[in-house]
């Protein structure tokens, strides 16, 4: 095939994919305004009435009115034309008041729906952006897709009400052309041709401006995702001490006045092609109505139409021109539109980044075990694990540890089911974990990570997060009790219905680092899995603090499957097994007393390593605090 014609198909297979987009986004606008808020289409209704009345008002009365006038000035009988004049009058006030009153309670109603139904756009795009596989939470494609989803709905589309409005506009040309249409044939034909030549001429100057539009869309989406997350990050109090005191300000600063200079040349760009395209336009327009009127004016000289008739022409040739061009324009701009738009639709079926199961998950004590497994992240070709392959029976303990960087929180999302294994498998109770339904299978785990959140809601909410409505009180204070958080629970101004943050309420409170660290422990507790992880949980507590979530470690996660990760060694007596993770694998596996006891193992030099630094700790602190350094002893003996 030729190069022109590789061209035409590939424009050919351009409209089929326009035409597909817009059947597609059109009949979601469409069955979701239907479904949720069917007083849209009596909007839509009341403005298309208020529409035809407005144009038969402008083309027809003006002239029935000059021709009456001029009657009456031509001394003909006087009464029945100032009885028709008046009666023409308020025909037109009344006409007017009608478009009036239908405008107005269009505008009311559409306004409503308008934020109604942006909120429920805005709480599907929140929801899926919840439900998700979480490997997308972490993919910069994902996450444009996800912005251009959001500003494609609202900026730019209009959102429902934009689109339908755009189509119902294109629709009402269609009617209006009909009758202009039919007057201009029958009193000044000649009108037709230059109008038709105008609308070519402008509808591919129109949509040469589109394309600059939708072009500059889709460079704007990465660069406002940029721009929003420094945005945000200068006004969240949440980083407000790290701004302060490292001055990142500046920096921040420099960082959204770089991403804000990418759109503004992207901006610029777009409005030095779109102004050519826009004089063009401007031109056209200009020598359309200079021969219209010059053509109509001389037909009048002529004495070929009446004052009126030259009246009803222009308003005809105007109406005529703008329903051709809003048909056509409109065609464009609803195609331009839905391609906002239906970047909605395409992040919400964005393809799953997982298999789904469908088995459910038996109750009871269960068996984990990794086969040979391996992993890296999506879009890197260096594994963070390798070979992992070890087996957690029922009840068991284990530690993990290592330094940083050796893949510990990974084998834990690898377990969580966040990600999936690139090699290997994991199994449940000798079953896949891709068999299992996703939802009932997490079911199985209370995890903290070390960058766990609390939300702006209460204590009560963020520790039973979707238990909170039939919350168990005796259970909240028995792992309030047990994370030693009880008694600063109940100082709170509302106990445990106090709201965390000052975000939404103004008495709410800031919880220290320690109480968080204790709140997210208190959650993974609360929900009473078969399988506890805990990942760094005590990075944020006071030597005395964790120290006594070591001493009751037995009675927190009681007879449960536990996977316990830490730096700090002192845990590691707590648990039956030890695995030691280097260089992304278990390079040892054992117990505390077997591993401590190898010789030049890794495990043996960082206990040893940790033993020194708390036994150097204790003698500096008994040196001027004697006799009360128990909290140091009992670290050193645990060590």
């Amino acid at each position: 095939m030729n190069e022109r014609g590789q061209k035409n198909t590939g424009q050919k297979k351009r409209r089929g994919e326009s035409f597909r987009i817009c059947r597609e986004t059109l009949g979601f606008m469409a069955k979701t305004a239907w479904r949720e808020k069917p007083v849209v289409f009596l909007v839509l209704l009341m403005r298309l009435t208020a529409d035809l009345t407005g144009r038969a008002r402008e083309i027809l009365l003006p002239k029935f009115l000059m021709d009456e006038l001029v009657l009456l000035l031509a001394d003909a009988e006087k009464t029945a034309h100032i009885h028709n004049v008046i009666l023409y009058a308020a025909i037109g006030i009344g006409v007017r008041l009608l478009e009036g009153l239908l405008t107005t309670v269009a505008d009311q109603t559409e306004n409503v729906a308008e934020v109604w139904l942006q909120g429920y756009i805005d709480r599907q795009i929140g929801a899926r952006a919840m439900e998700m596989d979480f490997e997308h939470t972490e993919d910069p494609d994902a996450l444009d897709v996800k912005s251009k989803a959001q500003e494609g709905m609202t900026w730019y589309s209009g959102g429902i009400l934009g689109v339908l409005n755009a189509f119902y506009r294109m629709l009402s040309n269609v009617l209006v052309l009909c009758g202009a249409f039919a007057v201009v044939a029958v009193t000044c034909p000649a009108l037709l041709p230059v109008q038709l030549i105008a609308l070519l001429l402008m509808l591919y100057l129109n949509m040469k401006k589109n394309q600059v539009e939708v072009d500059s869309f889709l460079k704007l989406s990465k660069s406002n995702r940029i721009f929003g997350y420094v945005f945000f990050q200068l006004t969240n109090i949440a980083y407000a001490k790290d701004i302060r005191l490292y001055d990142g300000a500046p920096m921040m600063g420099r960082k959204m006045d770089e991403n804000a200079d990418k759109q503004v040349r992207i901006w610029m760009e777009q409005g030095g092609k779109t102004r050519t395209y826009n004089w063009g336009m401007d031109m056209v327009n200009t020598l359309r109505d200079g021969l219209s009127y010059f053509y109509i004016g001389y037909l009048a000289i002529l004495g070929r139409i009446t004052l009126g008739d030259f009246s009803m022409c222009v308003a005809s040739a105007s109406a005529l021109y703008q329903s051709l061009f809003g048909i056509a324009g409109g065609i464009q701009d609803v195609v331009k539109r839905c391609n906002y738009a239906h970047r909605y639709l395409e992040f919400m079926d964005y393809p799953a980044a997982m298999e789904a199961g469908t088995r459910p998950v038996e109750p009871g004590e269960h068996t984990v075990t990794f086969s040979h497994v391996s992993f890296r992240y999506p879009r890197s070709e260096e594994y963070v694990l390798r070979d992992i392959d070890l087996t957690l029976k029922p009840g068991e303990h284990l530690s993990v540890v290592g330094l940083n960087g050796a893949g510990k929180t990974t084998f834990i999302k690898l377990l969580c089911r966040l990600y999936d294994v690139t090699e290997g498998a994991i199994l449940i109770d000798g079953i896949n974990i891709k068999e299992y339904s996703r939802e009932e299978y997490r079911k199985l785990f209370g995890a903290i990570f070390q960058d766990f959140t609390l939300f702006a809601f209460s204590l009560k909410e963020n520790i039973a997060l979707e238990k909170s409505d039939g919350a168990d009180r005796e259970r909240l204070d028995e792992v309030l009790r047990l994370t030693g958080l009880y008694e600063d629970a109940y100082k709170l101004p509302d106990g445990i219905d106090t709201m965390i943050y000052k975000s939404y309420d103004e008495n709410g409170t800031e919880l220290s680092g320690g109480q968080q660290q204790k709140t997210a422990i208190a959650r993974a507790l609360y929900r009473d899995a078969p399988i506890v992880i805990l990942d760094e949980p005590t990075a944020a507590l006071d030597p005395l603090a964790e120290y006594e979530i070591y001493r009751q470690f037995g009675t927190l996660v009681g007879g449960k499957t536990a996977i316990y990760i830490s730096h700090r060694l002192s845990s590691c007596r707590f648990c039956d097994r030890i695995a030691v993770f280097s260089d992304g694998t278990i390079r040892e596996y054992g117990t505390h007393e077997e591993l401590a006891a190898r010789e030049g193992g890794i495990y043996a030099e960082m206990f040893r390593e940790q033993a020194k630094y708390y036994e150097e700790r204790a003698e500096a602190s008994s040196g001027f605090r004697r006799g009360n350094c128990s909290t140091e002893r009992n670290l050193t003996d645990n060590i």
